[in-house]
């Protein structure tokens, strides 16, 4: 029984990443400092789970390669909302603004306003800032001009959808009911008027068999059916969330037309990065057979203790339980600037240029510069034997593999991990034996000379 057409369910363009946060320095741990590469890695998951994972001796540098500037500039604003000072917000509504930017189709007028203040200060980081980053977690220096124009660009489209002062009629706003829906209808095909089946099909028969019995029926279809992953306060959620819009290019009547709209996952979900895997054993509980939590609970509780190692990372003491509530003196959001954002000890996230894959072999800055290098499952294909030039002795290399991407069949996931294995062979990487094997990533280590 098949879902839909295979090709249109992950989208062409990753919001989200198929696979749970992973520290990407464990279970090596080197002394001092840790350079890591990720590529196409989508969101900054394995940024703020390796950041909870560091010693207070170490120091991390970060260094990231996106497929394109809108997931650059979706990247950027997700740090920027971890990075407010609790004096500012408090965790709590921190974990609910950051999951609904992150997941959710449509969201609450009061996180778009802080959507708009955030884009509105990055747009200013990065058309003021040429030599030096702003902000060491927020580092745009590296990128190429037309990039960064570009990501201004697209914040200031986030900030104002047209230019107020056009004497044009302004375009209709984007209306995400309309534009997920399009989605919806072009992955069932012919299905989607049983479409409520499918999505049961797809959980029930592919999801929870893989492992991920914590994702909630209610939630999930929500989400299949309005973009809705996230719920948690009383409120109304229907202003588009603008960092999940893009432009993608089809072909009508012999031209290119870039069509602006939805066009991410619409199968595997946003709660596979926080919310299918936890340390806390009390949150996977069952009765009778069912989850007592849902996903939605566990992306809560693993996105606040993130939170809270980037609040201890900062050199304050650890978060109490009365800290995770609102501020006691009400500050304005509004006045935050990227000044007033938590400053990590020893952590930098630099974006480098979208071709630079294949150019870092090329610089003696990045030769055997990398101890961990990550690949997503839309990326494994840009892995080769220039990987050799820019790992470090005992590298490790991860590589996200095709178990959610729950379009392919059994023997096409198996396919891809044989191709993955392979590919890292060929780039001077063999499978690490040390490391705990699972079906979600392919961890290599570099070949002995």
């Amino acid at each position: 029984m098949s879902a839909g057409r295979g090709s249109e369910g992950p989208g062409s363009v990753s919001w989200w990443g198929f696979s749970p946060a992973r520290d990407l320095l464990s279970p090596v741990r080197n002394e001092g400092d840790a350079n890591v590469l990720l590529i196409g890695s989508g969101d900054p998951r394995h940024i703020l789970k390796t950041i909870a994972g560091l010693q207070d001796t170490q120091s991390l540098h970060v260094w990231v390669i996106e497929t394109s500037m809108e997931v650059v500039a979706r990247q950027l604003l997700l740090l920027y909302l971890a990075l407010i000072p609790q004096e500012s917000m408090g965790i709590n509504e921190k974990t609910e603004v950051f999951l609904e930017v992150f997941g959710n189709s449509e969201i609450r007028s009061q996180t778009e306003e802080t959507l708009r203040h955030a884009a509105s200060q990055l747009s200013t980081s990065v058309t003021e800032t040429l030599e030096a980053a702003s902000h060491a977690c927020l580092n745009t220096t590296l990128l190429k001009f037309r990039e960064r124009d570009e990501l201004a660009g697209i914040f200031k489209l986030w900030i104002q959808p047209w230019p107020s002062s056009s004497s044009f009629q302004p375009p209709a706003p984007i209306v995400m009911s309309k534009v997920w829906d399009y989605r919806v209808r072009q992955h069932l095909g012919t299905r989607y008027d049983s479409k409520k089946g499918c999505f049961d099909w797809d959980l029930t028969m592919k999801l929870h068999q893989k492992g991920c019995g914590v994702i909630n029926k209610q939630q999930y279809a929500r989400w299949r059916e309005q973009g809705l992953a996230f719920e948690m306060r009383e409120g109304v959620y229907q202003i588009a969330n603008p960092s999940l819009l893009s432009s993608r290019v089809f072909s009508r009547n012999g031209e290119k037309v870039a069509f602006r709209g939805y066009w991410g996952d619409i199968v595997s979900s946003p709660y596979l990065s926080f919310g299918i895997e936890t340390d806390d054993k009390s949150l996977l509980k069952t009765h009778n057979g069912q989850h007592i939590k849902t996903a939605q609970d566990i992306s809560i509780a693993n996105v606040q203790g993130l939170f809270q190692s980037l609040s201890s990372r900062r050199g304050c003491p650890t978060t109490s339980q009365s800290d995770l509530e609102e501020p006691s003196a009400q500050t304005d959001q509004k006045s935050v600037t990227i000044n007033d954002l938590m400053r990590l000890n020893g952590i930098s996230v630099t974006f480098l240029p979208l071709d630079s894959l294949q150019k870092l072999p090329e610089k003696q800055k990045y030769s055997h510069y990398y101890n961990t290098i990550f690949a997503s499952v839309s990326c494994a294909h840009q892995l080769g034997p220039m990987m050799r030039q820019i790992a470090a002795p005992d590298a490790v290399l991860v590589v996200e593999l095709a178990k959610f991407i729950l379009d392919l069949s059994k023997e096409q996931e198996e396919g891809f991990a044989k191709k993955v294995a392979s590919m890292a062979l060929e780039a001077g990487f063999e499978p690490w034996r040390e490391a705990n094997s699972d079906d979600v990533h392919s961890v290599f280590t570099q070949q002995k000379k």
